[in-house]
């Protein structure tokens, strides 16, 4: 079967109008009205926690029952597994902690190649995630939490697109961090995730700083927000009622807890 369009193909991260016959098959992907051809050598690191009660969403748990809060991070990196595989690239799953591979085969399944988080902080986590990465074989690499799920494939087209012309990409979050860091091979610096203070709101700037500091020219992707307190939460619900984010997981979930003004609050006598 072949369909004739005419529209942008990224092809090689070379972006070009014509009007082509494409085969659909398993070599290209449609995103956002995009054609986009499948990349052996990209690959996303996808940061997952395996989800315990107590580990995941911390800075909820004052607000919401910590059954409540599994069951939530759950669907947060389902979607956000589900919007990978409708990218052409290659996912990487950096699991934690490393002794639960068999877990999160039987939660995510098999056939995705896995690479356990390693390091005593985070920055040590993702540095160790891009030195295996790259070993195995991948000349571009992102990294992305669950933090944010309604993150869309575009933005992970555009960042791949923008190391075609710079040596990082990075995308800042309202909150002062950061919700997708990627590089090269050839310019990666394991000194970028160096002497940051993670968890603050100074992580964006400081990583800028480590990366100018570093000679790395940087692509600034636009802000986007990520989910760690019931503020945040609720703001998430009431801005993707009406987007095609409205049908995932994450929302479904929302919708059984946030009833009118109920807000599943933990009991407090707990």
């Amino acid at each position: 079967m072949f369909l004739y369009n005419r529209g942008i193909l990224v092809s090689s991260f070379t972006v070009k109008l014509c009007i082509f016959p494409i085969e659909i098959c398993s070599s290209f992907k449609f995103i956002g009205g995009i054609i986009v051809q499948r990349h052996s050598s990209c690959g996303v690191l996808l940061f997952v926690k395996y989800p315990s009660k107590g580990i995941v969403k911390s800075r909820l748990s004052p607000d919401l029952d910590k059954n409540r809060i599994v069951v939530l991070y759950r669907a947060f990196v389902d979607d956000a597994f589900h919007m990978l595989k409708r990218t052409p690239y290659s996912v990487i799953i950096c699991y934690h902690p490393p002794d639960a591979l068999g877990c999160f085969e039987d939660w995510l399944g098999t056939g995705y190649q896995c690479i356990p988080q390693v390091g005593s902080n985070l920055g040590e986590r993702m540095k160790n995630g891009f030195q295996q990465g790259f070993s195995l074989g991948f000349d571009r690499l992102l990294v992305i939490g669950s933090d944010s799920p309604d993150l869309p494939a575009e933005t992970i087209v555009e960042a791949f697109h923008q190391l075609d012309e710079y040596d990082a990409v990075i995308g800042p979050c309202r909150d002062g961090g950061y919700y997708l860091f990627g590089c090269t091979r050839q310019c990666f610096s394991p000194l970028v995730f160096q002497g940051i203070s993670w968890s603050t709101p100074a992580v964006f700037q400081e990583t800028m700083t480590r990366l100018s500091k570093e000679g790395l020219r940087t692509f600034v992707l636009p802000e986007w927000r990520d989910v760690d307190t019931i503020d945040d939460l609720r703001d998430f619900f009431l801005r993707n009622q009406k987007t095609e984010f409205r049908v995932s997981a994450t929302m479904e979930v929302l919708r059984s807890y946030f009833n009118g003004e109920e807000y599943c609050l933990r009991n407090r006598r707990m």
